[in-house]
């Protein structure tokens, strides 16, 4: 599928979603946002194993387009709600991916561009990438983004920075948890993650992630040892889970390592 402001590909397993508007640092507008929703929903029904998000050009995303935000402003507040919620809903697709997620940041991530780095499972950047949640300067708020900021830096580290609108840098979000680790080589760090998440099993990686979203609210009650016990036991038992113990006891590498060497490449 041809694109205006994204590129995608698959190819060995991996799916590629690159932001590519360079001439507006990928700054995203109504368009970026459908052609994004789009692609996650054909990349989710391919046969990738792993997904990342990266850009093309010297910045990840300096946040909303301006053209964008002057139409919002001229809008009445039915026409904002609908406008909000596509951003609030591709969040969440992008959270709740069937497959892990990797974000790759470089230069400048600005207001909603945080949002999809923290909805993806895993987050690199380069030692000079630099990030601002901006939005109060501008009388606004960081509102569709705003539950996964504050899941990945907790909300007494989230009032300071939603309400100060202060740019920081790599090593700060590296402190507060937006990123997990730092690399001068983006495609040298892509490589290795990638080769660490391809050896893994696909349906224990995605189950993983379901199981991290269960527990959401941080109870451990009754109901939630029975999830959980009911989980590890439904695993056990699935082709995978048989594949993945008989592999070890055996000795041997599972299938599945087998079939991301082999790969599949699709446009």
């Amino acid at each position: 599928m041809n694109y205006q402001y994204i590129n995608t590909q698959v190819e060995n397993g991996v799916a590629s979603l690159i932001l590519s508007r360079i001439d507006k640092h990928n700054a995203f507008d109504e368009v970026m946002i459908n052609e994004m929703h789009t692609a996650l929903e054909t990349l989710a029904d391919s046969s990738c194993q792993l997904l990342v998000l990266k850009a093309q050009g010297k910045h990840f995303s300096a946040g909303a387009d301006l053209n964008w935000m002057r139409k919002q402003a001229s809008m009445d507040l039915a026409q904002n709600l609908v406008d909000a919620k596509q951003l609030a809903s591709l969040m969440h697709k992008l959270d709740t991916f069937p497959c892990p997620t990797l974000a790759l940041v470089n230069g400048a991530a600005f207001g909603g561009a945080l949002g999809l780095i923290c909805a993806c499972d895993i987050a690199i950047a380069t030692p000079a990438a630099s990030f601002c949640l901006s939005e109060v300067k501008l009388g606004l708020i960081p509102a569709a983004i705003s539950p996964y900021v504050l899941r990945a830096m907790g909300e007494r580290q989230a009032r300071r920075y939603m309400l100060s609108a202060e740019k920081f840098d790599a090593d700060t979000a590296l402190s507060l948890g937006l990123i997990h680790e730092l690399n001068e080589d983006l495609a040298q760090a892509e490589a290795a993650m990638t080769a660490q998440l391809l050896a893994n099993s696909p349906q224990a990686m995605a189950w993983c992630k379901n199981l991290i979203a269960a527990q959401q609210s941080g109870v451990i009650d009754a109901a939630m040892m029975d999830y959980t016990s009911e989980q590890i036991a439904r695993i056990r038992v699935s082709d995978e889970g048989q594949e993945g113990l008989n592999a070890f006891f055996d000795k041997r590498q599972p299938a599945w390592c087998q079939a991301s060497r082999e790969g599949k490449h699709a446009d």
